[in-house]
């Protein structure tokens, strides 16, 4: 058998210290390196390594899937259920009279005033004659697209708490977001754009900032990319500063070829740390959206039509409808989930949902940017034949009470609020759940974001008892230990 003498003044093939992994830089060397890494991790054979392409199912789902993307409108400081979509006549019929619901009423900063209607007409919308408010007229009109969810219930009249727990399941920090969980079970679908993509609100971050598209204790690549829509530098860092007049391109990549192999170099001997993992990752992926993000956020050749449908020219649209035609994009060239924010933090006048004061002045601003804006979304994944594999969740961290506060405004509610879903797998034209007469407190099939959060996994192909993280001795899951698919709303 011939033999192979290494001439290389490294260690030998073989030799002590050199694993697999060294060996494929050593003497992968440079892009061919590179190359070679990402053929092998896309195939899961490179050791110690997660494919991130393929995520850690391998590809292998639990059940046939319905669906390969979601995207999520979450307006934050919680939109009334009791003036958009959950119509309670009683409140009409009542209104100004004492709220009694047989029960002493404890609220977050005010005592119970007179119910107090909507101060807007409801009308019945699409086949399926469901009511809808003529705040969401636009939304009103998919009614037969969209499963409302009347029923849900949150653990905190807390804004952050409440948020936490719609984007990861629980009511504290550092668990993963829903978005993250998706990352990790399923992967990428695009080798030039990340795996979850998060639009905030231009005005601000919601309660927790970025912590609420965070990947918790799952290996770093997995939390959320943000793009800031609208900015000169949409993605943190993406390009040098202009002051770095002496940085060139042909400077930039003799840095990054450097970079990583001094990353390569570090990690190859600390194969159990995913934080330098994940930032060579976010490096390679970071050249390559040097070339991919401004396509993704050029809209300029979008036909009229589309920009008329998102109200791109209108200037309480604008904002949200550019973001929402964005996700779109997004979608369009693999990005499996994109959260979209309606609402940023407290502040006066209101830029966010929490409408203490005057519910018909916040919630109308509100409502007059996003409504249009989401309506496009569907109708436009469904024109092009997208909405049958895209999940489009619409959720708020909690509802708001029937009663006032003060005489214009409506106090925190976390016990019944309404969600959502549309696309992928979903019966269109239908209602779960039930709130009482008053829209107080959910009588019929309580729903919690356990619930909603398994019924989405399931339709991505996944069992949510079986997506689990072992972490501090437990084997985490996103939907901790409750949840059931809501089966009612599955097409």
């Amino acid at each position: 058998m011939a033999c192979h003498t290494c001439t290389s003044s490294q260690a030998p093939i073989g030799a002590a210290g050199v694993g697999r992994r060294e060996f494929l830089w050593r003497f992968g060397g440079g892009l061919g390196g590179i190359a070679l890494a990402q053929l092998l991790g896309r195939n899961g054979l490179l050791a110690g390594t997660l494919s991130v392409t393929r995520g850690v199912l391998g590809g292998c789902l639990h059940h046939p899937a319905r669906a390969k993307y979601v995207v999520q409108l979450f307006m934050s400081g919680a939109a009334s259920q009791c003036d958009t979509f959950d119509y309670k006549p009683d409140l009409i019929r009542l209104n100004g009279r004492k709220f009694d619901p047989g029960e002493k009423v404890e609220l977050f900063q005010s005592d119970p005033g007179a119910i107090m209607q909507s101060p807007w007409k409801w009308r019945q919308r699409g086949q399926c004659g469901k009511w809808i408010s003529d705040l969401v007229l636009h939304i009103g009109s998919c009614a037969d697209d969209i499963a409302f969810i009347h029923s849900m219930v949150s653990k905190s009249n807390v804004h952050g708490p409440a948020t936490f727990m719609q984007n990861t399941g629980f009511i504290l920090p550092g668990f993963p977001s829903a978005g993250a969980w998706i990352s990790y079970a399923l992967g990428s679908l695009a080798d030039n754009l990340p795996t979850f993509v998060v639009l905030p609100d231009p005005r601000g971050f919601a309660p927790n900032g970025p912590a609420n598209w965070g990947c918790g204790f799952l290996p770093a690549i997995h939390q959320g990319t943000m793009i800031r829509v609208g900015r000169p530098n949409p993605i943190a860092d993406l390009f040098p500063p202009a002051s770095a007049s002496y940085i060139d391109s042909r400077s930039e990549a003799d840095g990054h070829d450097v970079l990583e192999e001094l990353n390569r170099r570090h990690a190859s001997q600390r194969s159990d740390d995913s934080r330098l993992e994940a930032r060579i990752a976010s490096y390679e992926l970071a050249a390559r959206l040097q070339l991919s993000a401004p396509e993704v956020m050029d809209i300029a050749h979008e036909p009229q039509s589309i920009r008329r449908l998102y109200g791109l020219d209108g200037k309480a649209t604008a904002d949200f409808g550019t973001r929402c035609l964005i996700a779109r994009r997004l979608l369009e060239r693999g990005v499996r989930f994109v959260q979209v924010w309606s609402g940023a933090d407290n502040g006066f006048p209101r830029r966010n949902w929490d409408s203490h004061e005057d519910l018909a002045r916040d919630h109308a601003d509100m409502a007059a940017g996003m409504d249009q804006p989401a309506a496009a979304l569907l109708r436009d994944l469904k024109q092009r034949g997208m909405l049958d594999e895209t999940i489009v969740i619409w959720t708020t961290e909690f509802g708001r009470m029937p009663c006032s506060q003060g005489s214009k405004g409506r106090d925190h509610n976390p016990f019944a609020f309404t969600s959502w879903l549309a696309g992928g797998g979903v019966r269109g034209g239908v209602t779960y759940g039930q709130s009482d007469r008053w829209s107080y407190k959910a009588e019929v099939n309580p729903a919690y974001c356990y619930d909603l959060h398994a019924t989405v996994l399931h339709l991505l192909g996944i069992d949510h008892k079986r997506l689990t993280f072992r972490h501090n001795g437990i084997d985490r899951r996103l939907t901790d230990v409750h949840g059931d698919v809501i089966r009612p709303i599955l097409a």
